[in-house]
């Protein structure tokens, strides 16, 4: 009887220190969680290419929601990285309002000379932080990665 209720004892201990241990290692929380600059910058640019293919479309609902987005992830990538200045992103609300507008407008000529100027905002933000080898433009079809420039600056 003894014995029986040592082992039992052994194996209590025994799950408890297993128990301690799998709470010391447990995996970070979601709310821990920061995702890479990269993916939060791949999100942008799908979603730029969302809006485009919205806006040319005339999908003005979708449009919007997609504006949204991109302009979630452009603030979540300036709040995430300090190496952003918030500057850079501040500097895109002119352009993203002239999309907004134009959406709200639904008038695709105001939306196409929009978005190529937001377009360029990417662009100049890429360049001051180094990235200018980075390029987006204004999707010219409906293939993924369309509205990136793969060319090296400077070449055909």
């Amino acid at each position: 009887m003894k014995l029986r209720c040592g082992m039992v004892v052994l194996a209590w201990l025994a799950s408890s220190t297993v128990v301690a241990m799998a709470q010391d290692l447990k995996s970070p929380t979601a709310s821990d969680y920061v995702p890479k600059l990269g993916d939060i910058m791949s999100a942008a640019q799908a979603r730029h290419q969302k809006l485009w293919l919205a806006g040319k479309a005339q999908n003005w609902e979708l449009a919007a929601y997609e504006l949204h987005q991109l302009k979630a992830s452009l603030v979540e990538a300036a709040l995430l990285y300090s190496g952003i200045p918030v500057s850079n992103v501040t500097t895109l609300e002119p352009s993203l309002q002239s999309v907004s507008d134009a959406i709200g407008a639904k008038d695709g000529r105001k939306f196409a000379k929009a978005l190529g100027e937001l377009t360029e905002g990417c662009n100049a933000c890429h360049r001051s932080m180094g990235r200018s080898f980075v390029v987006m433009r204004v999707p010219v079809d409906q293939q993924p990665f369309g509205n990136q420039a793969f060319q090296p600056q400077g070449k055909p």
